[in-house]
């Protein structure tokens, strides 16, 4: 039987939807860092892979790796990689999407054998849930993983090298999941999470970088007072010197193109309706491609903060947790994705990524490139989180002209890097 263009959209739908079923949760989608879900993830991945005659394994922090060889022995790789692990309560497409299109594009192959080989990954873990420390799975594979985070422990005081094994994994053949000499390149396929594309009404973005990340946790220090006594004119409210600094943040980030601030947590203490707050804990988070305009613009919130605080007599403070610079992606693989979705008809939209991928891990190893499909809604880590079946198509359709493309630059692929 033919496979038509929509049957295999919505066959790549169908085994995003088969995987989320494997969770932790009943009637919801959880699936932590080597949950045992996870057994029954890679056992579907595993029998679709070795059905496209693919050969697959599991390193040792529980990536799932499937590789498609190249017409020689010694061919040069392309990783095409997502992760599989989700937050609490989450949407079917978030992570596995990426892994099950790089399958669907081997499956397009039909046989065939490319200038280079491809191996599609499925990342055990990226959301940082379990043991609140993200991208295990793409650090191990740059060799980035700590051997101090083997002690990390989950809330259940598991340590992650006791996780490991509990898998059934060995957490000291960790090295050994390190990249392929080979490996040349990197792509990731990933819904955008947000409303620009959809916005646009556009089914691809092509990611020019992902943004550098500044994050801090504020504290304003007033005095608590009963509310009923203390007049206007004698208060010294933390509250008050806070809430004028949140308007800060909004109004300066709205003055800046492409930047981004978020106060997402705030706390009072005492927190009584009928006292002034003495003390208010803020948390902090800036975002910019632009590094240079991400510090000047921290800095600048940071200091309508302090001037906030002085006109009420209030003590400011604040302790800078994050530090991430901005990721570019590699401009040659960035622009020959570009080219792959033109030559699929599609025009599409240049875009810079506002949350953290695992493609920020691999590009400091290998050039590296990623795709946005649109979230309809610009809903993600939800429930609600879709995919449309035509942006499916048309990100297979870019993803085989990527290939394509790819093979045509052989031989001259390494002297391009």
């Amino acid at each position: 039987m033919t496979v038509t263009h929509s049957d295999r959209a919505q066959r790549v739908l169908d085994r995003c939807r088969q995987l989320a079923d494997c969770s932790e949760v009943p009637g919801e989608i959880t699936r932590t860092f080597l949950s045992w879900p996870m057994h029954d993830v890679h056992a579907l991945l595993r029998g679709w892979m070795e059905s496209a005659g693919m050969s697959v394994s599991i390193d040792a922090i529980g990536n799932l790796r499937g590789l498609w060889p190249g017409i020689a022995a010694d061919s040069p790789r392309l990783i095409i990689a997502s992760h599989l692990d989700t937050v609490p309560n989450a949407g079917a497409f978030d992570g596995p999407l990426g892994v099950v299109l790089g399958l669907a594009l081997v499956e397009e192959l039909r046989n065939a054998r490319l200038p280079f080989a491809v191996e599609v990954i499925g990342f055990s873990e990226e959301e940082g849930v379990r043991f609140n420390t993200p991208f295990l799975g793409s650090l191990a594979l740059t060799g980035k993983l700590d051997k101090a985070m083997l002690s990390l422990e989950d809330a259940h005081g598991m340590t992650l090298a006791e996780a490991i094994r509990d898998f059934g994994l060995d957490p000291v053949s960790i090295p050994a999941a390190a990249l392929s000499p080979r490996a040349h390149a990197y792509l990731e396929f990933h819904i955008e999470q947000g409303p620009v594309l959809e916005s646009g009404n556009q089914p691809l973005g092509v990611v020019a970088a992902i943004t550098g990340q500044s994050r801090y946790l504020v504290h304003f220090t007033g005095k608590a007072n009963h509310a009923g006594t203390t007049p206007m004119r004698l208060r010294h409210d933390a509250m008050a010197a806070a809430a004028e600094w949140i308007v800060a943040v909004e109004r300066i980030a709205s003055g800046h193109d492409g930047l981004v601030a978020t106060v997402g947590r705030v706390e009072t203490r005492p927190g009584a309706v009928n006292v002034i707050a003495g003390d208010v804990f803020a948390s902090l988070d800036v975002r910019h491609a632009d590094d240079t305009q991400r510090l000047q613009a921290a800095n600048a919130i940071l200091l309508a903060a302090s001037h906030a605080a002085s006109r009420r007599g209030v003590e400011f403070v604040t302790r800078q947790t994050m530090d991430q610079a901005a990721v570019p992606m590699s401009p040659w693989l960035t622009q020959t994705l570009a080219a792959a979705a033109q030559t699929a008809g599609i025009q599409p939209t240049p875009m810079v990524s506002g949350a953290g991928h695992d493609a920020m891990v691999l590009a400091e190893a290998i050039p590296s490139c990623m795709l946005f499909l649109r979230s309809p809604g610009g809903i993600s880590h939800h429930p609600d989180e879709a995919v449309l079946p035509h942006d499916v198509e048309a990100a297979l359709a870019t993803g085989s002209a990527f290939l394509q493309l790819l093979a045509q630059q052989h031989p001259h692929l390494r002297h391009t890097l």
